[in-house]
């Protein structure tokens, strides 16, 4: 995949943020990798790196100065804006992503960004509660509307001394996403395929206060969702409630009960395939409470329960069914024989079993045995990101064969 970067032009916007100096290791690797790299130092980030270091880098004059006689005669913002392949921002401050969000144009940088209609990536950085807070992620919804993409911050250890969500994620990770943007342009293994991916709990109301749930995060979806888009599918995730960022092309379509995924789910076939990871509730309360359900002075509530669709055997056994549909199973006990159990019932093709006794629901790494009509396979333990680049790849096999 490191050719794809090869001869491509980035236009660099280095924020006003301390994680600045980690620009020039990203410029050193994008470098090794053939990339030409324009830069633009905002005064911020001139605080932190010197133009000297970033142009010594990029083998190229660096621009700061809006308002710069020769730099607007040997180049201008204009051109600055429109003769790259892509602009990236890094660090991207909530400064800078609130001038975008709301269009000032104040500096180079937010006029260059302003003027542009190139694909632009933001890799934010910042403190943790100014990462949370209302009017920075309001802006980051709206940036993203846009069609902007997002290289999302990462957990750890900050620069000012708390502990949260806000680092500036891992050079590796940046340019993994900007490689991902390039492979999209081209004619990737799945260009043309569509594919539904279902990720995440579903939450059953017992009234307007409590619901029925499950431990699932969406991890395991969302990444199999992104790497199904880094192949060039046509992927739509129908999410239920979770954390997470909505993965780099992939079209979210968000849902609460397991009803409402049904519904989205068949919305989205005619398909080639459905990839159903999401941990559906079995079950939903029929007698929910319109209004919070008081305690009756020791006595509990009668909740009569009714059984939720079975998602991946009605897409299973579908009019329009797709090619290829894949369930999951999560197990805690007798995994194999649940799961093959699972597939003969479902009429599914695939089924991808884990034993979730442990921290798996949640956690970051999975153990799976794919299953089908010729055998199973078992994976060894790996991070739900390798699981889901392996299960990609399957499916890539699958449509060559």
């Amino acid at each position: 995949m490191a050719d794809i970067l090869n001869d491509k032009r980035i236009l660099l916007v280095i924020g006003g943020g301390i994680a600045a100096y980690k620009c020039l290791d990203l410029i050193r690797r994008l470098r090794e990798r053939g990339v030409s790299i324009k830069a633009i130092l905002t005064k911020g980030g001139s605080e932190f790196v010197t133009p000297l270091s970033v142009s010594s880098l990029i083998e190229d004059k660096v621009y700061q100065d809006l308002f710069s006689l020769t730099d607007e005669a040997e180049m201008g913002h204009i051109r600055l804006s429109r003769e790259n392949d892509l602009i990236l921002v890094a660090p991207a401050t909530a400064d800078l992503m609130a001038k975008m969000a709301c269009g000032i144009a104040d500096n180079l940088a937010t006029t260059t960004l302003l003027a542009s209609n190139k694909q632009i990536m933001l890799a934010p950085t910042m403190n943790t509660e100014m990462w949370k807070n209302p009017a920075t992620q309001a802006n980051i919804a709206t940036l993203k509307e846009r069609g902007m993409l997002f290289v999302d911050p990462a957990d750890g250890d900050l620069a000012c001394g708390e502990v949260g969500t806000g680092r500036l994620a891992e050079t590796e990770d940046i340019i993994a996403t900007i490689e991902a943007f390039f492979l999209s342009k081209i004619d990737g293994p799945l260009r043309g395929k569509k594919i539904t991916v279902t990720a995440g709990p579903t939450h059953e109301d017992i009234d307007p206060v409590r619901y029925i749930a499950n431990r699932s995060s969406g991890k395991q979806g969302y990444t199999i969702a992104s790497k199904l888009a880094q192949l060039g599918a046509d992927v739509t995730l129908i999410s239920g409630p979770t954390n997470l960022a909505t993965p780099n092309h992939v079209k979210r379509i968000n849902v609460t009960s397991a009803n409402e995924m049904m519904e989205n789910t068949e919305n989205t076939l005619p398909a080639d395939v459905v990839i159903c990871v999401a941990a559906v509730a079995d079950w939903h309360v029929k007698n929910a409470g319109e209004q919070k359900i008081k305690k009756q002075n020791g006595e509990f509530p009668a909740l009569e329960f009714g059984e939720n669709p079975d998602i991946l055997k009605s897409i299973s056994n579908h009019v329009t069914r797709p090619g290829l549909v894949i369930g999951f199973a999560a197990e805690t006990e007798n995994v194999l024989d649940h799961a093959k159990a699972k597939l003969d019932k479902k009429g599914c093709d695939w089924i991808v079993a884990n034993d979730v006794s442990g921290d798996v629901m949640g956690g970051d790494d999975n153990q799976i045995h794919l299953i089908t009509n010729s055998g199973i396979d078992t994976w060894p333990l790996m991070d739900k990101n390798s699981v889901a680049a392996k299960l990609a790849s399957k499916i890539e096999e699958y449509f060559k064969e």
